[in-house]
């Protein structure tokens, strides 16, 4: 019988990848990288043996989607931002079987989901980044299922129920996982116009939506989850969240909705990245 051993929120900022390389950003996302290093570390303690990673960067139009190739291995280039991710070489294992399993679950539910193992259906960055720095250090890797969460068509009840379903596979498997909600807070991204003369890389471009965001973060670590959740829809939409934000409905359809009684932890203090808010928290499970 598998396991939910851990449930996370994380950024994927290209900046990232640039905070590693020689530039006038070399060192300016060490937290987050400490971050997604940490959570990693957690994971694999806890026994974690695949992650699930609920991508705000896979653009779904028509039901719900799952990445369970056999096999990852490519060299990706953002079509978003080339100049910031480019030949990024990647290479992780999969887990059909469970990917296979949350659209069989999924579908029992009424939420049409397919499961895909096509070579040429290749991941997106709101994967490979938090893959990547997460397992750089360790020595087991972790699998990797990857779900389409940029959801355009989609309601948040019906990404709550493939929440649920996912749970439901988690524990009808054989597997242990880390349930990774791969998006940001607040997502209004500066104007390009209004970038360069507001240091767009390291500010927000909404007061409004930084305080939302803070405020959701001292509710999470307070465990106030049921003010979130009503708050949630409208969250998503005045604060123009990553995706309309169907990665964090996933994730706390996972966790059990209004009935979770968890806290966050937040792991990487909270910065403002291109205009928008990012953080990496995990949320505690029962024991």
């Amino acid at each position: 019988m598998g396991k939910l051993v851990l449930a996370a929120k994380v950024t994927h900022v290209p900046t990232m990848l640039l905070s590693e390389m020689e530039g006038p950003l070399k060192g300016l996302r060490k937290a987050a990288i400490d971050g997604h290093a940490e959570i990693g570390r957690r994971a694999m303690l806890a026994g974690a043996d695949t992650a699930i990673v609920l991508d705000t960067h896979w653009l779904v139009n028509a039901g719900y989607h799952i990445n369970a190739n056999h096999h990852f291995k490519g060299r990706f280039t953002s079509h978003e931002f080339p100049q910031f991710i480019r030949n990024l070489d990647y290479e992780f294992e999969g887990n059909p079987a469970l990917g296979d399993l949350i659209a069989e679950k999924a579908n029992a539910k009424g939420v049409s989901t397919l499961s895909h193992q096509i070579d040429s259906l290749d991941l997106e960055y709101g994967t490979i980044v938090p893959m990547r720095f997460m397992m750089r250090n360790l020595e087991r890797k972790m699998k990797v299922v990857s779900v389409g969460a940029m959801c355009t068509v989609h309601s948040h009840e019906s990404s709550r129920r493939l929440g649920e379903a996912i749970m439901e596979a988690i524990e009808a498997s054989d597997s242990n996982v880390a349930l990774i909600a791969s998006g940001s807070l607040s997502h209004k991204i500066w104007p390009n116009e209004l970038y360069a003369k507001n240091n767009g890389t390291t500010t927000i471009s909404s007061e409004f939506n930084r305080q939302v965001d803070l405020r959701v973060l001292e509710l999470w670590q307070n465990g106030d989850f049921s003010t979130f959740l009503k708050m949630l829809p409208d969250y998503a939409e005045y604060c123009d969240g990553e995706g309309d934000m169907h990665d964090t409905v996933m994730l706390f359809g996972a966790l059990g909705w209004d009935r979770y009684q968890g806290r966050g932890e937040v792991i990487t203090e909270y910065f403002p990245s291109s205009g928008t808010g990012q953080t990496n928290v995990v949320f505690s499970l029962p024991q």
